[in-house]
């Protein structure tokens, strides 16, 4: 003679996909009867893979930057009128060595400050970066993961070559050489913060 099976000893027979196949099934109807509320969420993380993957250049001249690197969140891109000047605020597709290490970063648009030209002297002192002799901020040892970070080698920026770096000590930037000189061609456009 065999024993009643209990309710629980049932349910972990049938696995942990029985067990929710039903809540899903509900939240699939859910979604077809309320579709307008979740294509708009659909859409835009459609978009940000497309972006991420396929081609991050920004395509619209608004901007908003999530990051604390710079205190600018808001901002209109002017897709590369004029030459690019010491002081500039600008968007780049990031080409640095870091790409290696971190896939996600290839392509992606920075939005940095240029701190050096093309002629002017970069050096670094006890991880402490200079252009032309001033301080321009101090290159962090590690990143946030633990991966380890050098700074950039002492150069006399070359034609063609900006050294770009953000407000913040934690700013990926110019500073480290997987960062590295941003070249001209890797401008997307000059920048003007709106707030």
């Amino acid at each position: 003679m065999t024993e009643p099976v209990s309710t629980d000893a049932a349910i972990r027979r049938s696995g942990w996909w029985r067990l929710h196949a039903r809540s899903f099934a509900e939240f699939l109807r859910h979604m077809r009867r309320r579709w307008y509320l979740y294509l708009p969420v659909f859409a835009i993380w459609g978009s940000a893979y497309v972006r991420l993957f396929v081609d991050p250049t920004p395509r619209v001249p608004l901007l908003v930057n999530w990051t604390p690197s710079l205190p600018y969140h808001v901002a209109l891109m002017q897709f590369q009128q004029r030459p690019v000047q010491r002081g500039d605020l600008i968007v780049f597709a990031f080409a640095g060595e870091a790409q290696a290490h971190y896939r996600g970063l290839r392509g992606q648009p920075f939005f940095k400050r240029v701190r050096g030209v093309p002629g002017d002297v970069v050096t670094v002192s006890d991880r402490t970066v200079f252009v032309n002799g001033e301080a321009v901020g101090r290159a962090k040892t590690h990143a946030y993961d633990g991966h380890p970070l050098a700074p950039i080698a002492p150069v006399v920026i070359p034609p063609g070559h900006y050294y770009v770096q953000g407000i913040g000590p934690h700013s990926f930037d110019s500073r480290y050489a997987e960062s590295g000189l941003v070249r001209d061609g890797q401008v997307v456009g000059i920048v003007q913060p709106i707030f």
